[in-house]
């Protein structure tokens, strides 16, 4: 605890080279899909450009799967030791995530980024029962102007991999089975979701207490999964396929275990191998955080369509969202400010049997019949100075 909690502030250097590089239409498009998300403006260059923002641009979450980064590599024996082996041996599970985006991304822009560790705080766990430790990371994701595009502020919690069997907590748990009957609602609520494209959602006409059209997705199955690596890459991981794994093996040989057969694999395959979940006492595989994450920003674009702009998501995982699992994305404004554009919301996910597996708060901007369109936020001084010295790539410290 004493070494986590002397990284805070240090540049946390990623090893792993980024799923896209530089953005592009292609991936772009790709990440929506990967994501669920069919809206032409995230698909179709033509239509971009009768847009507001005068071309395709991407999913808010989109950065996570790119970025070049340029957090100083660490070269003193003292900060290469401050990292080395820290928790080992434990599981580390997505815990929540605060995103504030201040431009959206463009295609053939490159993106730059630096990471550092922000908090590290000690708690007790429910999960499994004992000590575990949460780590906050933030990525500032800047363009090659040196500008401030986002901030991602990711928390996990470390904790015993396999505690959950010791607590019992999930012993009673049951997958979802489904009929006919009830397989044909989830179908009539994915049909009646509602986007509202080039239609303006002025600030004027939103009201308090107003509930936005919800958002399906699910039941979850293993294609959810491959379609989300599809999206964002193996997220930090740097797994991969065969000569890939085997470097990987040789790097990080305790993010494998072998299979029942035998077969060494990676300890991440709890979110798609039922045997390797039941073994560590979790029912059945389940999602990355990341994806509900995306579905919530999902929901906050299709709200505020063409000409709004989704400015901060910030939510907590509460429980797992299994495989066989259906999650109804949901949103109710909590306050409007006609003078800027700015709408605050409560944002959660829902799952069949009526529990909220994530929780959060939410920040959009819309245009205004007074005032006319969005104006982008803007990031503070301190920020922008820390952006300045990311593509300066001079940094000495985040």
């Amino acid at each position: 605890m004493e070494r986590a909690r002397r990284q805070i502030g240090i540049p946390a250097y990623q090893r792993d080279v980024p799923w896209n590089k530089v953005p592009d239409a292609s991936s772009i498009s790709h990440f929506a899909f990967g994501i669920g998300d069919d809206n032409p403006l995230f698909h179709d260059p033509d239509y971009g450009r009768h847009t507001r923002w005068r071309g395709l641009i991407a999913p808010p979450t989109y950065l996570i799967s790119t970025g070049i980064d340029e957090t100083p590599k660490p070269t003193d024996p003292e900060t290469k030791e401050l990292f080395r082996g820290l928790f080992r041996g434990v599981g580390k599970y997505f815990s929540g995530v605060k995103w504030t985006w201040y431009a959206p991304v463009r295609p053939d822009a490159p993106v730059f980024c630096a990471t550092w560790t922000q908090d590290v705080v000690e708690k007790q766990s429910s999960f499994s029962g004992g000590r575990s430790v949460l780590e906050t990371y933030r990525t500032l994701y800047v363009d090659a102007d040196g500008g401030p595009l986002a901030t991602r502020d990711e928390t996990y919690i470390s904790a015993e991999r396999g505690g959950s069997k010791k607590s019992g907590k999930l012993s009673d748990w049951e997958r979802q089975r489904w009929d006919d009957e009830s397989l044909a609602e989830v179908e009539a609520a994915y049909a009646a979701e509602e986007r509202r494209g080039a239609n303006p959602r002025f600030v004027e006409d939103v009201t308090v207490g107003e509930e936005l059209a919800p958002l399906t997705k699910g039941p979850l199955t293993v294609v959810d999964i491959i379609c989300f690596h599809q999206a964002f890459g193996w997220v930090g991981y740097g797994g991969g396929p065969l000569r890939y794994a085997h470097q990987l093996r040789q790097r990080m040989p305790a993010f494998f275990s072998k299979d029942r057969y035998g077969v060494p694999n990676v300890v991440q395959r709890l979110h798609w191998d039922e045997d390797w979940a039941k073994e560590i006492g979790i029912p059945a595989p389940y999602d990355y955080g990341q994806m509900r994450t995306a579905w919530l920003a999902h929901l906050l674009t299709d709200w505020v369509g063409d000409d709004g702009f989704a400015a901060e998501l910030d939510i907590r995982v509460r429980s797992f969202n299994f495989h066989g699992d259906v999650q109804t994305c949901r949103g109710t404004v909590t306050a409007t400010d006609p003078a800027t554009g700015e709408v605050r919301l409560d944002v959660r996910c829902t799952n069949q049997r009526g529990e909220d597996t994530v929780t959060g708060t939410a920040r959009v901007v819309l245009p205004s019949r007074a005032n006319g369109p969005v104006v982008l936020p803007q990031a503070d001084d301190d920020l922008r100075r820390r952006a300045a010295r990311i593509v300066a790539r001079n940094s000495t410290s985040a």
